[in-house]
């Protein structure tokens, strides 16, 4: 079986460093970008299976970067999942869903949140009662 890719998009290093070394601990496949337009271009080379964007990234914001892969048939069914230290009523977090977010969690976010929101979103015999249950920082689509 193919390790899960995901690509992890945050310019501040040490959150970066931190969020890639407990994944690839898990059995991820990782790759970084550190702006908006390298998250592009890295996951339309690499395809990853899952994206965790940060919002507040140099060039062009997190939310026009996961507009920009929802807009592209190759990038558009990857879930993007926003980490981000904005509050909740942050235009910021607003266009980020109008974008196509598929979830937004406030930063600074537990390791066991990152592993299990991982989990969720990459492993499909994952029975349902063991699925993450929303914590406060956590906000939804759906929930708008």
């Amino acid at each position: 079986m193919d390790k899960k890719r995901i690509l992890i998009v945050e310019d501040q290093t040490d959150a970066r460093e931190l969020f890639s070394l407990m994944l690839r601990r898990l059995g991820y496949d990782i790759s970084e970008a550190i702006s908006g337009l390298e998250a592009i271009d890295q996951a339309i080379a690499a395809r990853p299976d899952l994206i965790f964007m940060d919002l507040a990234l140099p060039g062009i914001k997190g939310y026009e970067a996961t507009a920009r892969l929802k807009a592209n048939p190759t990038t558009r069914d990857i879930p993007v999942i926003v980490l981000t230290a904005y509050h909740y009523e942050a235009e910021q977090v607003r266009l980020a869903f109008e974008a196509g977010a598929a979830e937004v969690y406030q930063k600074p976010i537990g390791l066991n949140a990152l592993k299990q929101i991982a989990h969720r979103y990459l492993t499909l015999d994952q029975p349902s009662e063991t699925k993450l249950a929303p914590a406060p920082q956590y906000y939804s689509a759906a929930a708008k």
